[in-house]
């Protein structure tokens, strides 16, 4: 079977930069391309609709997630960075290896996220594991050492989160910035809240670092450490739904600066990498299957498995069991979603004798994510945690692998990967014995400082002075 994409074929002028950062003329406070007053009077009069603004003189629909990442808020640095994390740099490694100077040699290991393994099991037409095993095997096959799945890494995440969520709680009486608190997985969301939201939610983002940065710190310092090697020398790569990762590996508090080494030194989508596949002109069945490797150097035979959630890392399910079991001593069994908006603003209630106990809500796409900052303006948001993803539908609707035409989702794409990736078994973070070792091995204990150094970041304010700012209260 060759490979083949369905729908809307992947060019690589779909998977740069360029591509994603389209250029806006009426955008939100961070873009560099600054309104007149009139201009900008002239759009509120005329008013937005919902989701998007639309030019007045063009008529051309600017979608919030686009105006988001636009260069007015990248940084000449932060540019430069992000167009060298493609498909050019990574054979730029493998040209590097092939040379007798071993001076410049890397160590190349790719982690791929799980959120992506379904995608490529639909191309591939076959299961996650044995798709898994058929992505590994090809990596290797172009010269990649080691194949990571992230979901060790998810798991360190989902657990500090759960700590930081009940000291939260814990503490809500005397700090106002305890409650709520938002998850900090998602890089979109992060970038909206530094950028335009400042002040308002940068204290309540949760400290504890996505998936991606705890598997970058994992690799360039443990990992790094077992095979005898200082971080510079290995080239770390994630495969990974969504472009705005890319743009989360740059962040300054990932860079030693001495090493001159970042602890994710690029991202690719998953996209990027079907790509790369289809340069290579290699069929699925003529690419031996190879098992995932094992940050301790052993080979993984577990199995690819899941967290609970549906389609991404599950946060709010774990950190609610968590903390109704710790704050309350209740087991939940089983999380009962009540849609409120759409099926992308849902909530979930802790009751006990007709009290409310815990209020979660899961929040996703940046329509919805607007209709939450409006409440939080007015002091209206019940909740104690809320889930926030840029992309709606989560992690597995990344523009990085479902894009369709138009830039819209690719909805039975979307959908298959969804079904894919329930059927995988899920794992517990505080079940695995792998995590735990990791804990003692790595870290030297979960509240130790290294833990902290590790697995937590803090997230600030970085909003524009108030004249660059449109009406607060403009829907999106």
């Amino acid at each position: 079977m060759a490979l083949t994409i369905s729908g809307a074929p992947y060019t690589m002028s779909e998977v740069s930069i360029g591509r994603k950062k389209e250029k806006c003329e009426n955008c939100t406070k961070q873009c560099n391309k600054k309104q007149s007053d009139e201009g900008i009077n002239s759009l509120q009069e005329k008013g937005v609709a919902t989701g998007e603004v639309k030019e007045s003189t063009s008529v051309q629909q600017i979608l919030l997630s686009a105006c988001l990442a636009c260069d007015g808020c990248v940084s000449e640095n932060e540019s430069q960075r992000i167009s060298q994390q493609n498909l050019d740099e990574i054979n730029h490694v493998l040209a590097l290896n092939k040379k007798c100077d071993t001076s410049r040699h890397k160590v190349l290991v790719m982690s791929v996220c799980p959120q992506s393994l379904p995608f490529f099991a639909i191309k591939f037409q076959l299961d996650v594991p044995a798709a898994a095993k058929k992505l590994c095997g090809f990596l290797k096959s172009v010269g990649v050492h080691y194949v990571f799945d992230t979901t060790v890494a998810a798991s360190f995440s989902i657990l500090e989160s759960q700590r930081e969520f009940v000291q939260r709680f814990r503490r809500k009486l005397h700090d106002s910035n305890a409650m709520p608190m938002f998850t900090s997985s998602c890089p979109g969301w992060i970038r909206y809240a530094e950028r335009v939201l400042g002040s308002l939610v940068t204290p309540h983002i949760c400290t504890a670092r996505s998936p991606q940065q705890v598997m970058g710190s994992m690799v360039k310092d443990y990992f790094a450490r077992q095979q005898k090697l200082t971080p510079d020398q290995i080239f770390h790569v994630v495969v990974a739904p969504c472009f705005d990762k890319k743009l989360e590996a740059v962040r300054e508090e990932y860079y030693n600066s001495i090493l001159e080494t970042r602890d994710v030194d690029c991202v690719l989508t998953s996209g990027e990498i079907l790509h790369l596949m289809e340069q290579s002109q290699v069929t699925v069945e003529e690419v031996g299957p190879a098992p995932l490797d094992h940050v301790f150097g052993e080979i993984s035979d577990l199995g690819v498995t899941r967290h609970e959630g549906r389609g991404s890392e599950g946060f709010l399910e774990h950190i609610f069991k968590h903390a109704a079991k710790e704050l309350f001593g209740i087991d939940v069994q089983e999380i009962v979603y009540k849609t409120l908006r759409n099926r992308d603003f849902q909530e979930v209630v802790l009751e006990r004798d007709g009290e409310t106990l815990l209020q979660f809500a899961a929040v996703y796409g940046f329509r919805n994510i607007q209709t939450l900052v409006h409440r939080m303006r007015k002091g209206k948001v019940p909740y104690h945690l809320v889930e926030v993803l840029s992309c709606p539908g989560g992690c597995l609707s990344g523009r990085g692998q479902a894009e369709g035409e138009g830039g819209r989702p690719d909805r039975p794409l979307v959908q298959q990967m969804e079904e894919h990736y329930s059927s995988l078994p899920v794992r517990l973070p505080e079940t695995n014995p792998e995590v735990q070792r990791l804990y003692e091995d790595w870290l030297d204990g979960h509240d130790s400082p290294h833990a902290e150094q590790c697995l937590h970041t803090q997230y600030k304010s970085h909003t524009q002075p108030p004249s660059h700012i449109l009406n607060s209260d403009m829907q999106w």
